[in-house]
């Protein structure tokens, strides 16, 4: 019988992307949602017959429960996930259907994560922060935390051109990261650090260069931790090019009034002109991404430090490669660990390799 995987918000950038993937590298009949029917239709369209459409709207629980109950998988990309609680994932436990989010947003990722229990007793394997970054930024670090004999510290740093290629909903995203200070794991400790705050000149691969991040409050941050004990530090930034857009995010961050930056109506109106400017940028800046994970330890009694790259021209696309190749590899059966994970916590090294040789993803590793 062919798998039938359920898309939740499947007719947005990186909804679709996911769609895309599991097209290309599974047979399954795939259902995306939306409440629009004519944005979903072109989606569907451009994929083709494996994707059928419903309309749905997430406040509709009984029209949720139902489509939850006719699918083997579902996928949760309808963000932004700091408005979200996590009844999908409830109801998918109390129904036995596997689960994986996009989500990027750490309460939400605490919400998630607390029904760990339950998704093990129903048997339901669930992952959680399954794009980009979260995501393939998780595995990158597992592949580099298994160089070392003890590994100590973790640098994330991640970069966006224009858009990325997402939609209003990563911008919205944004802003919400920015709303208040967060706590990092450093030296040991936790230790309370500003959003957009350290500017870090960052050596990127071309054509990136030397490119600048800042801090942001990303899930990483506190599952990277839990699922390597011996690391003491986890640093994870991030920045945009063109540059200006850091400056002008580094102002939302220090100089805005913190109770504007808590309305919900100043993050849409913030959202909707940054997403109008990139429109306008990306023509000459791309759409792409770069991941850079720097894993540093002990390796045979001396210390050491071990770098892994990846580059994308589109970002939107790039998460969907993450969403979907764990998607293929649940139905496929490759992938089964009961209970409520970060990709780092359920995904082998062995599985991700083959997942980045299928989708021609290349990773640039290097010893520093």
């Amino acid at each position: 019988m062919t798998a039938r995987v359920l898309i939740l918000g499947g007719r947005g950038r990186i909804g679709s992307s996911i769609a895309q993937d599991i097209a290309t590298h599974t047979q399954a009949n795939i259902t995306i949602t939306s409440r629009d029917l004519s944005a979903a239709t072109a989606v569907s369209q451009s994929i083709g017959s494996q994707v059928d459409i419903l309309l749905l709207d997430l406040a509709d629980t009984e029209a949720l429960k139902k489509a939850i109950v006719a699918a083997d998988l579902v996928i949760h990309s309808a963000g932004p996930f700091h408005y979200r609680d996590a009844s999908v994932l409830k109801t998918c436990i109390e129904q036995g259907v596997n689960y994986l989010d996009v989500s990027d947003h750490p309460s939400f990722t605490r919400k998630a994560l607390a029904y760990k229990s339950a998704a093990e007793e129903a048997g339901i394997t669930a992952i959680v922060n399954t794009g980009i970054f979260p995501g393939i930024s998780n595995s990158m670090v597992r592949e580099g935390v298994e160089q070392f004999d003890q590994a100590e510290r973790i640098h994330l740093s991640y970069l966006v051109s224009g858009s990325g290629g997402a939609g209003v909903t990563v911008m919205r995203t944004t802003f919400l990261g920015l709303q208040k200070p967060f706590d990092a794991w450093l030296d040991g400790k936790w230790q309370e650090v500003k959003p957009y705050s350290d500017r870090e000149a960052i050596e990127f691969p071309d054509p990136y260069r030397r490119s600048h991040v800042y801090w942001f409050n990303m899930p990483e941050a506190f599952t990277l931790p839990e699922a390597f004990p011996t690391v003491k530090t986890v640093i994870t930034k991030f920045g945009s090019k063109p540059d200006f857009y850091n400056h002008l995010t580094w102002i939302a961050a220090h100089w805005f009034p913190k109770p504007l930056m808590q309305q919900r109506s100043a993050i849409e109106f913030l959202a909707h002109v940054s997403h109008a400017m990139t429109d306008v940028t990306n023509r000459f800046s791309g759409i792409g991404v770069v991941i850079r994970s720097e894993v540093s330890g002990i390796k045979q009694g001396k210390q050491a430090s071990y770098c892994s790259t990846l580059m994308h021209e589109n970002t939107a696309i790039a998460a969907g490669c993450g969403t979907g190749s764990l998607a293929q590899f649940l139905l496929e059966g490759k992938l089964k660990k009961p209970g409520v994970w970060a990709v780092e916590q359920a995904l082998p090294t062995n599985l991700f390799q083959e997942a980045l040789k299928q989708r021609n993803l290349k990773l640039h590793q290097e010893w520093l």
